[in-house]
Parts: structure tokens; sequence; C-alpha cells
């Protein structure tokens, strides 16, 4: 697995996935203080943008501790920051990741997400030479599922009341994705 010294930026046709920057935090808290786009999330949404400072902050500590990668996913015509892709809970020995996702609501349904998860797919089991991806997702989360399966996860299994967040109790559907069912696709690493 490899251990960059910066968090590698990705491109795809139309978004540029970079690490997150303070300069992002007012979009970033944009996502993810809406109420629908946390819905399915295991945390209740931003309250303050100090959150989303929080945020940044702690992605590049987790990139430097090595535990973690999280992208801002910009559009590229614009520059406009419309959620976050991460990869985090590295398993060195059994080469292995869990990703995450968010994507603000003014974006869905256009292909950005899928666009986003194929560059971290084609990253992970290209560069990163991980074995296997890793994703849960609340069950009622079709736009999630969808995503994941377009991609070739296979649904593994079921946690029943894993989480309980803001007093309501929630289920996690787990999804797997191997290298060796991977289609690869282009995506591009800048330097």
């Amino acid at each position: 697995m490899i251990r960059p010294a910066r968090c590698p930026a990705l491109a795809t046709a139309r978004l540029d996935l970079r690490a997150p920057v303070p300069g992002d935090v007012a979009q970033l808290f944009e996502v993810f203080a809406d109420p629908e786009v946390m819905r399915y999330w295991s945390t209740v949404p931003m309250r303050s943008a100090s959150e989303a400072e929080a945020m940044v902050a702690l992605s590049h500590e987790q990139f430097v501790a090595g535990t973690g990668m999280r992208w801002a996913v910009c559009r590229r015509d614009d520059a406009r920051v419309m959620g976050t892709l991460s990869i985090f809970h590295f398993d060195a020995q059994n080469d292995r990741a869990e990703i995450g996702y968010a994507l603000g609501r003014a974006f869905w349904g256009a292909g950005y997400m899928h666009e986003a998860l194929t560059a971290l797919a084609a990253f992970a089991f290209g560069p990163m030479d991980l074995r296997r991806l890793e994703a849960d997702t609340d069950p009622r989360n079709a736009a999630s599922i969808r995503a994941l399966e377009r991609l070739g996860f296979a649904r593994e299994g079921l946690l029943r009341e894993r989480w309980v967040v803001a007093g309501v109790v929630s289920d996690s559907l787990l999804f797997g994705l191997l290298r060796g069912d991977w289609t690869t696709r282009q995506y591009v690493v800048k330097t």
C-alpha cells in the first residue's frame, strides 16, 4: 500500500478531487448541515461552521497519521465543492480499507458521485494496491445502494441496530468490492 507525501489529487471528466482546505469550510458546512444529506449518516447534521473547520483539520491529521484520506469533490468548471469522498480504516496486513462519501443535495442525480467513486476505486486498486474495499450504508438509502452496486460492490451482510443517531436506531448494510472484480477505468492522479 502506498503512502504518498501528500493527499493525491484525482481527476475525472467533470471533477477534481483534492484535499479539503480551510477555504472550503462554507461549502462543506452547506453540505453537512443539510438534514436530507445527513439523513442516513452516522452523525447528526452540522450545527456550525466550526464543525466543518474541524473536519478539514481532521482530514489533514488523518492523512499525516496514515489513517485516512478525504477528498473535497469539486466540479471542475467552477471549482465548487459538492461533497467529500473518504478512504479510511486501512488494514495493511489484509490490503483493505473502508470508503465513505457525501454529496450536496443540489448535485444529486447527475452522476457526480459515480464519477468520484470510480476514481477512488481505480486509485485504491491501482496505486494503493488494495485487494478489497468495504462500505456500509443504511438499508433505507436507496441512492447509496445503487451507487455501490453500479460500481460492482456486492451486498455481504446486515448489522442490525448498529447506529443510534439523535435517538433513531438504524441498521447497516455491508458491501464489499474486490480488486479481482473491479474493471479498470480511466482516472488521473495529478502530480
